[in-house]
């Protein structure tokens, strides 16, 4: 993401790199009916330009015309009803009441899917439930993203390009998240503290707080990684899809009030146009009293900036640099394996994928010719075509921004060993490239590509590359691969992230705490990651 002003969401531009896609506004609110933060509206906004996927409607459009909509007949849909196209607000589908409406196109073949309405900023809260009751429904809502698996993925192809077998493991991914949340919802324990005068009791209760914010690479993943741990808590939710991929987020809206939550509990807003009213909304806001955000690091510092205004909690997991390190007593195979898991991963498209992949110089060139090989096996194409093994990128600014990574690391000396260029045709597709020799002062070594290059550079010495990839300022990820024991333990203790991968690609897990260090963000998500949605209350009980 393009720097934005301090403290102003003025310049969020859409860009591959922000990932500031799907936001989840979450509350919780003690009052016993609910109440509304502002009111949902949309705000008449002027035309976005070149930007393909808005739509403006003067104010003499017709109601019937803002109506958002969809092409059923690209769906195919065992369940149509899971096909949404209006925002979702206390139990209700509704249409802007005025203003535009966001074009949304399957990245792979530029086709369009549907619009959905450009809208503004809403809130209301589900009041007070025991966590057996939250527990329950939760599990509930995990069953139904089991029952409608096939369709689910298929709307997270269709709108993010991935392939139909990675949608399948994104939406596993996605109710993993509910099952675990279900039971951390009943283990939320307070605690009795020994007090030091002998009539008093000290008890400490633990009770919700509020927000969330999250992006397009995983449409359903990451707004269920925030929204489970949320609603476990007893917090309400608002959630804004990421214009790119607005349906996924639609349909868990759907199954949610299947599965029995409350209106007004879940709630769906979503905008392109609005975002910075929508972000400053549910910053500044005091009825909100948490933020959680996955983005880029400078949205994020503008959004903590904003949310110092009120000083309250906030939880960032923001952009990453992950540095992938292949020792000379690695197994070759296997760390060929890891990285082609991590790097190219939805065509490159992850937070935690390697940015920079280092590898000792007695094995460099055993390394980079079996990933090379691997690489040019890759089939590019519709993620609904089982051959296919690698989907398109988002949208043409992410092939740009690939484009121009590699051509700056070529014209710094690296050498393109596979892929290399942009694929013409429909779709936003760019081969999958490896690099060799690539120097250190190249972009891509300090900037998240956000695409699927593998990008190679030698090194000699375990304290060279310690010292290389603890180089920049963000610490998401890092991974490494070594067969020596004192080594494994050094190098995971001295990498400056928030998770290490040794031997080994993948990571993601719902029940690990989840998050970086340096700018790459602040607390966790996953794990015991309920505690981010909770505030610590003393009860001292004196006069005993």
């Amino acid at each position: 993401m393009k720097s934005c002003a301090r403290g102003s969401l003025d310049n969020f531009p859409a860009s591959p790199e922000s990932r500031l896609s799907p936001a989840v506004f979450t509350a919780h609110n003690a009052a016993s009916a609910p109440t509304v933060l502002s009111v949902l509206q949309s705000h008449r906004s002027q035309s976005s330009g070149s930007n393909p996927r808005f739509r403006n409607s003067s104010a003499s459009t017709l109601w019937c015309r803002m109506a958002s909509t969809a092409n059923t007949s690209v769906w195919g849909l065992k369940d149509p009803s899971l096909l949404k196209t209006q925002g979702y607000i206390d139990g209700k589908w509704v249409d802007a009441t005025e203003g535009g409406t966001i074009l949304v196109t399957n990245p792979a073949t530029e086709e369009e899917l549907g619009t959905v309405p450009e809208m503004g900023l809403a809130e209301t809260t589900w009041g007070k439930t025991t966590a057996k009751y939250r527990h329950d429904i939760l599990m509930k809502f995990f069953g139904l993203l089991h029952e409608h698996h096939d369709d689910l993925a298929r709307i997270i192809t269709l709108e993010n390009g991935k392939t139909s077998t990675e949608a399948k493991g994104e939406n596993i991914y996605s109710a993993s998240f509910l099952e675990w949340y279900a039971e951390e919802a009943v283990r939320t324990y307070g605690e009795h503290v020994p007090s030091p005068f002998p009539n008093v009791r000290n008890i400490v209760i633990k009770q919700p707080a509020f927000s969330i914010l999250t992006p397009w690479n995983f449409p359903s993943a990451m707004i269920t990684r925030k929204l489970g741990a949320a609603l476990a808590a007893g917090c309400t939710a608002v959630i804004k899809p990421a214009p790119e991929t607005p349906f996924s987020a639609l349909a868990l809206a759907e199954l949610s009030r299947r599965a029995g939550v409350p209106d007004g509990v879940i709630n769906i807003v979503t905008t392109l146009k609005n975002v910075n009213e929508v972000g400053r909304e549910m910053c500044e806001s005091k009825t909100v009293r948490k933020v959680s955000f996955t983005g880029s690091t400078p949205v994020a510092k503008a959004l903590y900036g904003m949310a110092a205004s009120t000083l309250k909690k906030i939880s960032i997991e923001a952009g990453g640099n992950a540095p992938f390190i292949v020792f000379d007593d690695a197994d070759i195979e296997k760390a060929v394996e890891g990285a082609i898991l991590c790097k190219f991963r939805a065509s490159g498209q992850t937070c935690i994928c390697a940015n920079r992949i280092y590898v000792q110089s007695s094995v460099y060139a055993d390394f980079a010719s079996r990933l090379a090989e691997k690489v040019t096996a890759f089939k590019v194409g519709s993620g609904f075509d089982e051959t296919t093994t690698h989907g398109p990128l988002i949208h043409a600014r992410a092939v740009s921004k690939v484009e121009r990574h590699v051509n700056d690391a070529v014209s710094r000396g690296a050498q393109i060993l596979v892929g290399g260029q942009r694929i013409s045709g429909a779709g936003t597709f760019y081969a999958p490239t490896v690099l060799s020799d690539v120097p250190a002062d190249a972009v891509l070594n300090s900037e998240e590509t956000f695409g699927p290059v593998a990008a190679l550079t030698k090194f000699e010495t375990e304290e060279e590359v310690i010292a290389m990839a603890n180089s920049t300022d963000v610490g998401l990820a890092g991974y490494f691969f070594s067969r020596d024991v004192g080594r494994v333990w050094r190098v995971a203790e001295a990498l400056e992230v928030g998770m290490v991968g040794t031997n080994t690609g993948m990571i993601s897990q719902a029940t690990i705490p989840f998050g970086g260090v340096k700018e790459s963000g602040l607390g966790r998500e996953g794990g015991h990651g309920i505690e981010e949605y909770l505030n610590q209350k003393l009860i001292a009980f004196g006069g005993i």
